[in-house]
């Protein structure tokens, strides 16, 4: 968790507490899912027009019954937790970001984060375990540290539109940072494997459409968690589709 590194993005606009870090759709037209398809078929995640990157939850569901039910080590089902309401705190902060500066990429993001986050909890409840944002209200998390970091990144996002932009971006690079160290270090199980991946496919999506908006403004990001060659190499790559 870089609580530090993040403490240090945030408080370039705003005096905040100290953070705990850990982060990674309606409209457009999707490409790479055809409803019509056979369940077996279907790919389980696709990107619009625009770059939100969202799972088919009945796909998804499919594909996951094809794989083995492997035993979950301690460190896989804390994660699956903490990746569970890190997905839900993208979607709240992007949706109050929405409502503050109508910028259409937080509406299509927010849309696409709200089927990541359900694609963690068919995994939750494939393997039985606790749900932490079961009953969640927006903006609401049992996390304390989730809690105060989803506070503090809308305080951010709310005093100017390009900082929510990049505060948008920055979630998006961090999440990156963090999937690639849990595929690295924590996950074995296929079908984790499976929907992480897929994450950081969306974080990479999602990290292009927040980098282009800004550039539609004038603006320049510059990454600040990816080694700039990685981030250069997402930035310049295509929209990524499914299937997984």
């Amino acid at each position: 968790m870089r609580i530090t590194d993040m403490h240090r993005f945030l408080s370039r606009w705003t005096r905040v507490l100290p953070l705990a870090v850990l982060l990674g759709v309606a409209g457009g037209i999707w490409t790479g899912c055809d409803s019509n398809a056979p369940e077996t078929t279907r790919p389980i995640f696709a990107v619009d027009d625009r770059g939100a990157s969202r799972f088919d939850s009945t796909a998804l569901r499919d594909r996951l019954s094809q794989l083995p039910l492997e035993s979950v080590s301690d460190a896989e089902a804390a994660s699956l937790q903490f990746l569970r309401e890190e997905e839900k705190l993208a979607r709240d902060v992007y949706r109050t970001l929405y409502e503050t500066w109508s910028v259409p990429a937080f509406d299509n993001i927010s849309s696409s984060e709200e089927t990541h986050t359900t694609a963690v909890r068919l995994l939750l409840d494939r393997y039985d375990l606790p749900d932490p944002a079961a009953d969640q209200p927006a903006g609401s998390f049992a996390n304390a540290e989730l809690q105060a970091l989803h506070d503090s990144l809308v305080t951010v996002g709310q005093s100017d539109e390009v900082d929510a932009l990049k505060v948008g971006a920055a979630v998006e690079e961090i999440d990156l940072v963090d999937l690639r160290e849990a595929l690295n270090t924590i996950v074995d199980n296929q079908d984790i494997t499976l929907v992480y991946e897929n994450l950081a496919k969306g974080s990479r999506n999602h990290l292009r459409a927040f980098v282009r908006t800004l550039q539609q403004r004038g603006e320049t990001y510059e990454p600040r968690y990816l080694s700039p060659a990685e981030y250069q190499e997402i930035i310049e790559g295509e929209m990524e589709r499914g299937p997984a």
